[in-house]
């Protein structure tokens, strides 16, 4: 049976615990230096920065003449939004905002709409 030493871990390899104080790691809290303006965000740009920039973090939407084609196309076949989205297996939502300009461009969406419309639609630039 090991000695009450042993079970109690008196190791001396293992680092001393302290419960209820911040670790030292040799760095001052909100580090970085004075100026305050170091925060960074997940892209890696200053907070400030990525309030003064707007259009290099902004998703692609749909194109106007997109938009405009599957409308026109729906409403030549008598179609709702729903009724189209029930035909394609998508939910009404879908529709909508690709009509509504909202909808991120997915050509793979796009061909769907084009085979149930029987319309030719303007496709999303390839990346």
């Amino acid at each position: 049976m090991p000695s009450r030493g042993e079970l109690r871990g008196d190791d001396h390899n293992q680092p001393n615990i302290v419960f209820g104080k911040a670790p030292n790691t040799g760095k001052k809290p909100g580090g970085g230096g004075g100026g305050g303006g170091g925060t960074q965000t997940g892209t890696g740009m200053s907070a400030a920065k990525l309030d003064a920039e707007t259009e290099e973090l902004k998703h692609k939407t749909v194109s106007k003449d997109l938009r405009l084609a599957i409308s026109k196309a729906r409403t030549a076949k008598g179609l709702t939004q729903k009724q189209l989205a029930t035909q394609l297996n998508m939910q009404p939502q879908v529709i909508n905002e690709y009509e509504s300009g909202k909808a991120i461009p997915n050509n793979a969406i796009i061909a769907k709409i084009e085979r149930a419309l029987g319309a030719k639609l303007p496709r999303a630039p390839k990346k």
